[in-house]
């Protein structure tokens, strides 16, 4: 019928938008470069709009991010129906032992949840070699494109708003405290905030980061922080960058607790703290797998984040 979405046209697609092109995209599935255009064209035909543009590599476009997430979806259906039925090809180790293919789960994290609490909560899959995660780091506000544009299944963000296709768990929230170095504060930072923000050095993660501007605009009635900045876009880089003295900055509270008790940083603002409510959205997706992967991380972020609001933490360790 016109209005399907044959899957072998659907894995050609999801081919080219990996490999980068279609020789590539050709190589792999073990077809001519003529063939894989074909499939392309007629899968654009049925879907009535174009899904990629031809440049090098190739790019999927709106629609065909649509069905590039169909396609993994599909996918990773079709890897859990394979495990449930023992149809996984073994692969043999040196010792001759047998072991099952391994599930791939592809999630985006941001950084700081990646230095601090994710990591941890990944450990059980220690026990289950089948299941094996690849993490990509990417800001909380800006994971859930990865997610519309079916790069990763699951995602770490700072958005509420479910993704066409998704689900979405409150996580918590990373905690952020205002902390520099103590001669840094002695020399940049005395007297009125609203005075000193605007021309004190500040530490950002990247361009994109406007954690410390949004709490300069609060506390100078819409000034951003100082342009004296440096950008460390490594979440244990920033911590070590406002330790060194090169700045101020908002450091994860369980990051800048270990400076705050020997000395090394002091709270630039008593008492005031910034807090960034994360969430955890994945593929509506009947899938093990993925299924075991979200009650992981949602108990390891009731450990190790501030509970959302009307729920309490936990009395386990947040350790």
């Amino acid at each position: 019928m016109k209005n399907e979405l044959p899957h072998d046209l659907v894995r050609t697609l999801l081919a080219v938008v990996d490999e980068g092109t279609f020789d590539a995209a050709a190589a792999v599935l073990h077809v001519t470069p003529s063939a894989v255009s074909q499939r392309v064209k007629a899968l654009e035909q049925r879907a009535g709009r174009v899904l990629l543009t031809r440049t090098r590599p190739v790019r999927a476009t709106e629609s065909g991010q649509v069905v590039v997430r169909y396609a993994r979806q599909l996918a990773r259906l079709e890897g859990d129906a394979r495990t449930a039925l023992g149809m996984d090809e073994a692969a043999r180790d040196g010792d001759g032992d047998e072991a099952a293919a391994p599930t791939w789960l592809a999630v985006a994290v941001n950084a700081d949840s990646l230095a601090t609490w994710f990591v941890p909560a990944l450990a059980a899959l220690a026990d289950d070699a089948r299941i094996h995660v690849d993490l990509r780091r990417e800001d909380e506000a800006h994971t859930t494109a990865l997610l519309r544009e079916g790069e990763v299944m699951a995602a770490v963000t700072s958005s509420s708003d479910p993704v066409a296709g998704c689900s979405v768990h409150p996580l918590g929230a990373m905690r952020y405290l205002p902390v520099a170095a103590p001669a840094f504060a002695a020399r940049w930072l005395t007297g009125d905030p609203a005075r000193w923000i605007p021309r004190a050095p500040v530490v950002c993660f990247d361009r994109r980061d406007d954690l410390q501007d949004a709490l300069a605009r609060e506390l100078t009635h819409g000034r951003p922080a100082s342009r004296l900045r440096h950008y460390v876009p490594s979440s244990e880089g920033f911590a070590d960058a406002v330790t060194a003295g090169l700045g101020w900055g908002l450091v994860p509270e369980g990051q800048a607790r270990a400076g705050l008790a020997d000395g090394r940083l002091v709270e630039i603002l008593p008492g005031r703290t910034v807090e960034v409510p994360l969430f955890w959205q994945q593929w509506r997706l009947d899938s093990p797998a993925l299924a075991t992967l979200a009650s992981l991380v949602t108990a390891a972020a009731a450990r190790a984040l501030t509970p959302p609001p009307g729920r309490k933490r936990r009395a386990a360790s947040t350790k």
